[in-house]
């Protein structure tokens, strides 16, 4: 068995991260700065700590690659736990091997009383070996749906960061679909997917259940480096019910006003809603529902509230009109442009590709969202182009 030395885990190793914190374990990545976390609601902060699109990159000859990580995972009294996270490994941009998450603190909630119950458990070890001994890059993938500390890692052979600056930047806002409920692992999310894809270095900043147009996230996002930009609204605005017609353009229009501040000429592609039927004309607020032993979510609002003029609530039929209203209204910014999420996923789709828990895409229609974007943002003409 080779011997294996110990690597600092620094940021120049990590990719998709926009900062680490220290921890009495290790680091833990984070996909929002100090900054705005000190603004955010527990719900945003419980989603930013989730790795998505989170990596460690590695430029070695190392055959056997060790990462001691501890995660925190997050159940219902009841019903039964969420699969275990992924480690996704990539050599020289290759899917090569996946390892599960394990160990670790679990939190499980009751949903009648609202108490939480924790349980600790240890540090697991994500082993790869029989890696090619040449030199090469390595990507190692973070659980996208499980907040996790980086306490070591280890490897047979030097390790030096990989390069950056090779690939376009592309920074990514949106909901729990773009953090990638549902994909099968954090390299089968539909953003993940574009960007190896395309080339891209991604900066993913999907929060499930936050994309709610706040604005020191657009500030966060106005600070990044950034080649590219896309930001899709709408599905948590609508199901968090926490918005009215009045507000919501103003706020996109305040959004996108703060990231053009640090961005002014930057390629920025608004993506509206994919299809949603429980909320495509019944606004929310979204509920989970627990009926048959499985997690499904329903919609809870009343269809004729959306017809009450500028305090009507919102659909998504509503928001994609609205969405279409502003970028019109900014027809002088030449390299603002907007996809409808239906060319995304849409009517045609929904009889083969249902949503399985009405809100989010399956494996196979993160695929094709990731296909289409692509397509989209990359063919001949597209803003990213």
């Amino acid at each position: 068995m080779p011997d294996l030395t110990a690597v600092p885990i620094t940021a120049e190793l990590v990719r998709g991260a926009v900062e680490l914190e220290a921890t009495d374990r290790g680091v833990r990545p984070h996909r929002l700065p100090a900054a705005a976390r000190a603004r955010a609601e527990a719900q945003v902060l419980g989603a930013e700590s989730c790795p998505a699109g989170v990596r460690l990159v590695l430029r070695t000859t190392a055959t056997v690659v060790e990462i001691d990580a501890h995660r925190t995972t997050t159940s219902f009294r009841g019903m039964p736990p969420r699969p275990d996270g992924r480690f996704d490994l990539l050599v020289d941009g290759v899917p090569t091997d996946q390892q599960h998450s394990s160990g670790g603190r679990a939190v499980v909630l009751d949903l009648a009383t609202g108490e939480a119950e924790t349980h600790d458990g240890p540090v697991a070890t994500i082993r790869f070996a029989g890696l090619p001994p040449r030199e090469k890059r390595l990507e190692v993938w973070l659980p996208h749906q499980e907040p996790t500390e980086l306490v070591a890692l280890r490897a047979d052979a030097p390790v030096s960061p990989e390069p950056s600056g090779d690939r376009p930047v592309w920074v990514h806002h949106g909901s729990s679909i773009s953090q990638g409920s549902n994909a099968a692992g954090p390299t089968g999310t539909w953003p993940s997917l574009v960007a190896t894809s395309c080339g891209l270095e991604l900066v993913n900043l999907g929060f499930s259940g936050g994309m709610m147009l706040d604005p020191f996230v657009a500030r966060a996002i106005a600070a990044m480096p950034a080649d590219l930009l896309s930001i899709k609204i709408g599905i948590n605005i609508v199901n968090g019910d926490l918005m009215r017609r009045r507000a919501f353009a103003p706020a996109v229009h305040g959004f996108l006003d703060t990231v053009r501040d640090g961005h002014p000429t930057t390629p920025l592609l608004v993506v509206g809603p994919i299809l949603c039927p429980i909320h495509e004309t019944t606004p929310g607020p979204g509920a989970p529902d627990f009926a048959d032993g499985t997690v499904r979510f329903r919609a809870t609002g009343d269809p004729a509230d959306v017809n009450a003029g500028p305090t009507g609530k919102l659909s998504l039929r509503v928001v994609r009109d609205e969405l279409a209203r502003v970028v019109a209204q900014r027809a002088d910014d030449a390299n603002l442009h907007l996809l409808d999420g239906l060319d995304l996923y849409g009517e045609g789709d929904a009889a083969a590709l249902p949503l399985p828990d009405r809100l989010h895409p399956d494996p196979a229609t993160h695929r094709l969202i990731a296909e289409r974007f692509a397509a989209h943002a990359f063919g001949p003409g597209g803003p990213f182009a």
